[in-house]
């Protein structure tokens, strides 16, 4: 096949390498939970940081070479990072790009997608990637669930044109399965990880998990999968657990079936945030390196999106519960990360991630830099991605959030955005207008 003339970069394109910038005079909080570090320059080539050192340090000849842009009086953190999204349930193009790109003008530079109509995923994570489209890079997972978990109209949104649990992104698992089939049919996708979701036992759970990390696969599992409970997914050895309030069903006054039938908790016993019992939970994540994608302002929005005064109240106790739980995990020395599960509406300004910042700080009494942290390294760490992103540092790609104000000092500084580099490419947070995310299509996020 001849080789054709590929024309001009795409608009969002990560600069070639041999763009080099210098950033100079920032106060760093580099991701790492560290002090922050003042009049800091970044040395940026093409996608990746070359150098990262106090700028007397930066040498003359670069002076000549780089693009010099001052920041002095700025803060730089690193690109945020959403554990959990899902932008294509039901898929719906205007709506997705229009998320996608207040996130990245937000500063969020990656997420994890944790499941959806990859078919559409795909495309989008490929979108951004080559800067077609403005947006955080996509990590995404394949979903595999207990065949009684496919009658879910999700997943019948997310397979249209197919049967959903028989195609690679949606897989109904039982014990006859080929299960290394299944995975590479999942890995096929192109997906950073196999999602378990629901109606699995723990045995199930644990082979499936060892056959994907045996192809390299991550594993991303809710915190109870029923009949699995939180103990089982996490002996099992999978990388992340999602929704902190599933983890009380460790303790259930009776055993667990399937998803559809959830047995009473005492869920009164853990608002103190100091049980003994979750304790020894956590003290095994801890030991693990089970990272919790805790997802707790997912109910602060549903709260606000309820359609009854029952409805209000429940979603209100599950924030609650999710708060002393998390509180409990952070001090337990369990890895969080900043999972959503919802994104904000079209017209708002910043993504939901923000909101989730701001409820591990203000909630759960995380501190601001252990809460960055969350969003940047260990949410680098929660897609297996750690090599490339989550810290600011050489040899990492060059993406990070210049802010106005201190966000240690006020975790809510981070909205003070004035500019993202992802890839390199340096965004400006002036070309981003509310009008730029609004679309008359409708939402079509849901909550998994």
């Amino acid at each position: 096949m001849a080789h054709e003339d590929v024309g001009a970069p795409a608009p969002f394109a990560a600069p070639a390498k041999g763009t080099v910038v210098l950033y100079r005079g920032a106060t760093l909080i580099d991701g790492t939970g560290g002090a922050a570090r003042p009049a800091t320059s970044i040395v940026v080539d093409g996608e990746r940081i070359r150098t990262v050192a106090p700028d007397g340090e930066t040498p003359v000849a670069l002076l000549a070479e780089a693009e010099v842009v001052d920041l002095q009086g700025a803060f730089v953190v690193p690109g945020l990072i959403d554990s959990h999204q899902h932008i294509a349930t039901p898929p719906n193009r205007p709506v997705a790009e229009a998320a996608l790109r207040r996130q990245v003008y937000g500063g969020v530079t990656a997420i994890r997608d944790m499941a959806d109509d990859l078919r559409h995923i795909a495309d989008l994570a490929r979108s951004t990637l080559v800067g077609e489209i403005p947006g955080p890079d996509i990590h995404y997972a394949a979903l595999t669930a207990g065949p009684g978990f496919f009658d879910d109209p999700r997943t019948w949104q997310v397979s249209q044109g197919a049967v959903p649990g028989q195609v690679p992104w949606m897989q109904a698992i039982t014990e006859e399965t080929d299960l290394p089939l299944a995975v590479a049919r999942a890995a096929g996708t192109y997906a950073t990880a196999v999602k378990i979701y629901a109606d699995l036992p723990g045995p199930l759970v644990a082979a499936i998990t060892a056959e994907a990390h045996r192809q390299g696969l991550s594993v991303w599992a809710h915190a109870a999968v029923f009949p699995a409970s939180p103990a089982e997914v996490v002996a099992a050895g999978v990388d992340s657990v999602s929704h902190v309030h599933l983890l009380v069903h460790e303790f259930a006054e009776r055993a667990l079936t399937t998803y559809k039938d959830k047995p009473p908790v005492d869920r009164d016993r853990f608002l103190d945030g100091d049980d003994p019992e979750m304790a020894g939970l956590f003290a095994r994540m801890r030991e693990r390196g089970t990272v919790l994608d805790a997802t707790n302002t997912l109910w602060e929005w549903l709260a606000d999106d309820a359609d009854t005064p029952e409805e209000k109240t429940r979603a209100r106790e599950n924030a609650e519960l999710s708060a002393a739980l998390t509180a409990q995990a952070y001090r337990a020395g369990v890895e969080i990360s900043t999972g959503t599960d919802y994104e904000t509406a079209p017209g708002q300004p910043f993504p939901s991630v923000h909101d989730e910042l701001v409820f591990l700080v203000e909630r759960c009494g995380v501190p601001a830099a252990q809460a960055i942290r969350s969003a940047t390294l260990v949410g680098a760490r929660s897609m297996g991605a750690e090599d490339s992103m989550g810290t600011v540092a050489a040899g990492k790609l060059a993406n990070f959030v210049v802010l106005e104000d201190d966000p240690l000092a006020d975790i809510r500084n981070l909205r003070t955005v004035t500019s993202v580099v992802k890839r390199g490419l340096r965004l400006h947070r002036a070309e981003f207008t509310s009008e730029n995310a609004t679309t008359t299509a409708q939402e079509g996020t849901n909550p998994r």
